[in-house]
């Protein structure tokens, strides 16, 4: 576990009080050639883009986190904000946010426009889903020598499992 220092995004969510056409939330990260010259020739299309269900954005632990480990977000750990959702993959904890947009279509992702076949919208940890590259069966936590299996929804089940309820997780990964 990183000891993440933040709070939920449903506290932000709740003072802006989006309207009832908003059923998902995206995001932007910051970009600027100028300061980031490295970028160029990643292959990837920046600046790079996330987007969650609302429903999922206002799950409590989905997180904005500007500090870990009792520090200031360094800048390679996605400074001055990023998120943090823990039953996710990683990529879709989008690091230094720039923009959040509600919206009422599923945004475009990274991820999923780079590699469809490889990457979905939904990201949800489930080790019954191998990437195309590579299982996702095991896995090795920080700190640890030996991997261990893998658990649905990162362990997270018991908060997160309903908002998926009746979806076919292998279909929409």
């Amino acid at each position: 576990m990183v000891p993440w220092i933040g709070f939920s995004l449903n506290t932000i969510i709740k003072l802006v009080e989006p309207t009832a056409k908003a059923k998902y939330v995206a995001f932007q990260s910051f970009y600027d050639l100028k300061r980031m010259p490295q970028s160029r020739g990643t292959g990837l299309d920046y600046p790079y883009v996330e987007g969650l269900r609302l429903d999922e954005a206002m799950n409590p632990l989905t997180l904005l986190c500007v500090g870990m480990y009792g520090e200031t977000l360094p800048n390679q750990d996605g400074a001055p904000v990023r998120m943090v959702i823990p039953w996710k993959y990683g990529f879709k904890s989008i690091k230094s946010i720039a923009k959040i947009k509600f919206v009422k279509g599923e945004p475009p992702t990274t991820w999923s426009r780079m590699a469809p076949s490889e990457y979905g919208f939904f990201s949800n940890v489930n080790p019954t889903v191998d990437h195309p590259r590579w299982t996702q069966a095991k896995e090795r936590r920080l700190g640890e020598i030996f991997r261990r299996n893998t658990l649905m929804f990162n362990g997270y089940g018991d908060q997160v499992a309903s908002m998926y309820a009746g979806m076919d997780l292998k279909k929409n990964y």
